[in-house]
């Protein structure tokens, strides 16, 4: 098992990377004195596949087992289903010892992480993620949050988990569209903080793809170091890890205006980090080409970066609900790979023009 630590001035924690690690998720908590139960969010599917073996570990710990059931994906993260666990919680008799896990992706990550961080003015939190976009990116770094009918992620709070532990063998359960929308993120870490990673899903993306196991726990390690450091620089997201919001801003209005049931995030995420390169090169900040092997590496990946989009007006409205909102639209762009920046002055016509290029195929 690989450890990859988060240095959170006075709230470090592990993420631990391996293959069967949820059967040693009880030997990994933390000192939890006071705790005699764990309330495991989690939906049906994932809940029927690893919550014995992970059950059978908190035993083991001391811990007895209590599952809170959510519905599956983005359903998961309204005020509802939060309200509702928040009842359970507490007709369940739940203390502020008593350990919230995710057991999940990151909608049930984001959810639970709310409830952990809100309820009896936060509780202890663990992320046990099983699926890839989760466990290199949503898991870490500590937002929680909710959505709104108006955008998404609109509710939530900063709240680092107690430890992280990702067990690579969950990604072999994966439906193909699910496996392929993770691989977003890793490539959103590849073409902004790790050019090496790059090159070797470049080069060879076959063992990736065939969701060998030494080759996963690679590149979610990979990942997870890049997100580690950049957010121990910056926790709140006020600065440097703005960059991790690469394609994002595009991917989180696609996502907004399908009424979150149309592309996946990892599916809105790569246009938007199609669209982000295109700007960027369109501006003449970066080199000719970006755009073009973006899309080479997405496509590799099974990942669409063409289709139907709204219309821009749409889009443009959208974006004013983005979280990164400061009296107009920031975006992430890079200058090449491995160089991302914050820019604020993208004007609604260059938008425009992308959105409408794309669209048309151009």
């Amino acid at each position: 098992m690989v450890r990859v630590t988060v240095p959170i001035p006075g709230r470090s924690y592990d993420v631990c990377v391996g293959a069967g690690a949820i059967a040693s998720v009880g030997s990994l908590l933390p000192e939890l004195p006071g705790a005699s139960t764990a309330f495991v969010v989690a939906d049906r599917a994932v809940s029927t596949r690893w919550l014995a073996p992970l059950s059978a570990s908190l035993s083991d710990a001391g811990l007895a087992t209590v599952l809170l059931g959510v519905p599956a994906g983005e359903g998961a993260k309204t005020l509802q289903v939060y309200e509702t666990l928040l009842h359970q919680l507490a007709t369940q008799e739940a203390h502020r010892d008593d350990p919230v896990i995710a057991l999940g992706g990151g909608a049930v990550g984001d959810l639970a992480g709310f409830v952990a961080s809100t309820y009896m003015r936060g509780v202890p939190f663990v992320q046990v993620p099983t699926t890839l976009l989760a466990q290199v990116d949503a898991a870490i770094g500590g937002k929680t949050a909710l959505n709104l009918p108006e955008g998404k992620n609109l509710v939530g709070t900063f709240a680092q988990p107690s430890v992280v532990v990702a067990d690579v063998e969950t990604l072999a359960t994966l439906s193909e569209r699910d496996f392929r929308s993770g691989l977003a993120e890793v490539a959103k870490y590849a073409l902004t903080l790790d050019p090496e990673l790059l090159d070797l899903l470049e080069r060879d993306p076959a063992p990736v793809l065939a969701r060998d196991p030494v080759a996963l726990e690679r590149s979610v390690v990979r990942c997870v170091t890049a997100k580690a450091r950049t957010v121990s620089e910056d926790e709140r997201d006020e600065g440097r890890r703005l960059i991790l919001n690469y394609g994002h801003t595009l991917g989180h209005a696609l996502e907004r205006l399908d009424a979150f049931a149309g592309r996946t995030h990892g599916e809105a995420v790569a246009v938007g980090m199609v669209f982000a390169a295109r700007i960027a090169e369109s501006r003449g900040m970066a080199p000719a080409g970006l755009a073009a092997r973006t899309a080479r590496l997405l496509a590799a990946f099974g990942l669409e970066t063409d289709g139907s989009l709204p219309g821009p007006d749409d889009i443009l409205s959208a974006f004013r609900l983005d979280k990164k909102y400061r009296r107009g639209v920031r975006f992430v762009l890079l200058e090449d790979v491995g160089r991302p920046v914050v820019v604020d002055d993208v004007t609604d016509d260059e938008v425009r023009v992308v959105l409408q290029d794309m669209a048309a195929g151009v």
